[in-house]
């Protein structure tokens, strides 16, 4: 696992405290290396990442990380965001929501963003499962 850098923005509790919970979802080696390859010119992405999304919304108690993560992937196929998509899926997944609750998400993503987005999450997610299977051996 990458070591995280010793940089200012990545000092407050906010942040650690979002790192966490951000490891826990996405997975700690893909989150890691995300901080770790940050330079001067985006490390304050890094950190707003980290400190915004992971941790004053994700740890929020008002929802359960299984429908932040049904919630995250309308979002991201309705705005075509395929590779931020696919992060999300296996979020998802690591966050308890079923390929048949998956299935219906995307059905439903058809029905309100259109085909197109439909198809494309569709895609996406084939390819996740198959990925996800292997693994699995």
């Amino acid at each position: 696992m990458p070591e995280i850098p010793n940089r200012p923005e990545y000092q407050s509790s906010l942040f650690k405290q979002g790192l966490e919970v951000r490891r826990e979802v996405l997975g700690a080696d893909y989150v890691d290396g995300s901080v770790a390859r940050a330079d001067d010119f985006n490390a304050a992405f890094q950190q707003m990442t980290t400190e915004v999304a992971w941790g004053m919304i994700w740890t929020r108690p008002g929802l359960p990380r299984k429908t932040r993560s049904m919630i995250n992937l309308t979002m991201l196929a309705a705005l075509n965001r395929g590779s931020e998509f696919r992060l999300h899926l296996r979020a998802a997944l690591n966050n308890g929501v079923t390929r048949d609750e998956i299935k219906e998400i995307l059905l439903q993503i058809g029905a309100y963003c259109g085909i197109p987005a439909c198809l494309e999450a569709f895609r996406i997610a084939t390819e996740v499962f198959k990925e996800v299977d292997s693994a699995k051996g």
